[in-house]
């Protein structure tokens, strides 16, 4: 399959200002089920200079500096992906690792001698539980990927997914009390559960293209865990699905910030808006 995605981005400034060091994160994240068969990045104003570099969670991402000022930034991406298919359920699990816990009544998984390198994937926004979710939801799976499974599909079927433009992402809490959220709010509560569990969990943004998704799935995040013996395995609980060949990954963290499209600041007082738009389409099945 070929599919097309056009990404736009779009700041506009009340007054002109200076546009500091921008680090932008546009830049699809190698998988082995998808293929870049065209690309093209345009960045108006033009930046003084650019080039590619990688943060320390491994994103490759252009960083790109400024002079003089400008009202206006804007950032336009073209890209071509020749798209293969990918059976997520494809692994075996590390027993020893499933046997650390599953067995107790509120399961909290040991990662042994990996524990250390994974911290900042362990750490908890608050030190709540989740025991009304996790325990009857337990009694119902017969293996740790079954409750992967039917946690992922409980948040898509108890939780209302709404179509957010405010960029900042809510609380887990707010999340589980209101009972709806974006796929980013929704992404980082079930994260939050998984913590709780011990299971190591990062934010991942990018494209999710599904002829079956509603409108606003384009530009999407979603969660991916550790697990030993199977690598990193992606779920989205917007959609109650296992990640597949149609996630195209722009930024993993474990911090759900520091994965942002476009990170940057500006120099002056003026007020600043944000318009983003992507459109994907399929070019040959």
């Amino acid at each position: 399959m070929l599919i097309q995605v056009h990404h736009l981005t779009n700041y506009k400034y009340s007054d002109p200002v200076g546009l500091g060091v921008h680090k932008l994160f546009l830049v699809p994240q190698h998988r082995p089920y998808f293929r870049i068969e065209h690309q093209k990045v345009r960045i108006n104003p033009a930046p003084l200079d650019s080039n590619f570099r990688q943060d320390l969670a491994g994103n490759w991402y252009q960083q790109a500096w400024f002079t003089g000022q400008t009202e206006d930034l804007q950032i336009n991406t073209e890209w071509i992906f020749r798209l293969d298919s990918f059976n997520p359920f494809g692994f075996i699990l590390d027993k020893n690792f499933e046997d650390s816990a599953w067995n107790e009544e509120y399961p909290i998984f040991n990662y042994q001698e990996l524990k250390s390198f994974l911290v900042p994937f362990l750490h908890q926004l608050s030190k709540r539980d989740f025991r009304e979710v996790v325990i009857p939801l337990k009694k119902k799976s017969s293996s740790l990927v079954d409750f992967l499974v039917n946690l992922t599909q409980l948040i898509h079927d108890d939780f209302k997914h709404k179509i957010r433009h405010e960029q900042n992402i809510w609380p887990p809490d707010l999340t589980f009390e209101r009972h709806e959220g974006s796929c980013r709010d929704l992404a980082l509560f079930q994260i939050e559960i998984l913590r709780s569990m011990g299971i190591a969990s990062r934010f991942v943004s990018g494209y999710a293209f599904n002829p079956d998704l509603e409108d606003g799935h384009e530009l999407h995040a979603w969660v991916e865990v550790y697990l030993p013996g199977s690598g990193w395995v992606g779920l989205d609980p917007s959609l109650g699905l296992f990640t597949d060949h149609r996630y195209i990954p722009l930024a993993v963290h474990p911090d759900p910030l520091l994965t942002m499209p476009v990170q940057g600041a500006y120099l002056g007082s003026a007020q600043s808006s944000l318009h983003t738009q992507v459109d994907v389409k399929v070019i040959r099945p």
